[in-house]
C-alpha cells in the first residue's frame, strides 16, 4: 500500500538526515514516478535545466558478472520527458555542483564508468568515484532507511505507486499520470489505479453536491 500525504511528509522529513544522493533519488522517485532502473540510468545530459525536464531514455542493470548494462526502458512509451517541480530542480542543480566539487577533490581517484560497449557514462546517482550503484542498492538502502526512522515499510517500487496516488488525489487526469509513469497505454494505468481514480471521481462529485446543496439553502 502506497504512502498517504502524511506519511510522505514524514518520509521527506526523515530524508533531511540522510546522504545527499539518497535525498535526491527518493525525492525524484516520489515526484516523477520513475522506476528504479530508470533512476540509476539517469545521466546529467538527460537534464534540461532551462525547461525543468528530465528525459528518461534508458535503464541500468548489471550482468551476472557485475558488468553495467544499459538498456532501453520497459516499453516504448517509457521513453518520456517528465517535468520537475521547481524546488526539486533547484535541489538537483545544487547536487550537480556538489558532484562536480567531489570529482575535483578526488582527482585521479575518480574512476567513472565505462559500459560494456566502451562508452563513458556520467550517472547522476553513483558512488563518489563515479562508479554506478548496483541495481539492488536503492532497495537495500531504502529498506534499512524506513526501519531506522520507524516509517511504515513499503518497497522502493511503491514510491512509484505513491507518486501516482498523490497525483490522483490532486485530481490529475489519468492520461497525464500514464504519460508521467511511462505506461504502455492508459489501460495499464486504469487497471493499476482504477479503484483510486473512481474514488477520486466520487470525491469530486461529492464536492459539487456540497456546493449545490449550499446554493439551494441560500435560495
Amino acid at each position: 500500500m502506497p504512502y498517504d500525504e502524511l506519511e510522505v511528509e514524514q518520509l521527506l522529513g526523515a530524508l533531511q538526515k540522510e546522504p545527499y544522493h539518497w535525498r535526491i533519488m527518493i525525492t525524484l522517485a516520489l515526484t516523477t514516478g520513475m522506476r528504479r532502473g530508470e533512476l540509476l540510468g539517469l545521466e546529467w545530459k538527460h537534464v534540461d535545466w532551462k525547461n525543468g525536464v528530465v528525459s528518461i531514455e534508458q535503464s541500468l542493470t548489471h550482468s551476472e558478472k557485475g558488468k553495467v548494462i544499459i538498456k532501453s526502458p520497459k516499453t516504448e512509451r517509457s521513453r518520456r520527458n517528465v517535468a520537475l517541480p521547481s524546488s526539486v530542480l533547484d535541489e538537483l542543480k545544487d547536487y550537480y555542483y556538489y558532484c562536480i566539487r567531489e570529482k575535483e577533490n578526488l582527482g585521479e581517484s575518480w574512476k567513472g564508468c565505462v559500459d560494456v560497449e566502451g562508452n563513458q557514462r556520467n550517472f547522476i546517482f553513483s558512488h563518489l568515484d563515479g562508479r554506478p550503484f548496483h541495481h539492488e542498492r536503492p532497495s537495500f538502502w531504502f529498506r534499512l532507511f524506513v526501519k531506522r526512522h520507524g516509517l511504515r515499510y513499503i518497497r522502493f517500487h511503491d514510491l512509484r505507486h505513491t507518486s501516482a496516488t498523490l497525483l490522483i488525489n490532486q485530481g490529475v487526469h489519468a492520461k497525464v499520470i500514464s504519460e508521467r509513469l511511462g505506461h504502455g497505454n492508459i489501460t495499464t494505468t486504469m487497471n493499476t489505479y482504477g479503484h483510486l481514480l473512481r474514488t477520486a471521481d466520487k470525491a469530486a462529485a461529492d464536492k459539487f453536491e456540497s456546493i449545490i446543496s449550499l446554493k439551494k439553502q441560500e435560495n
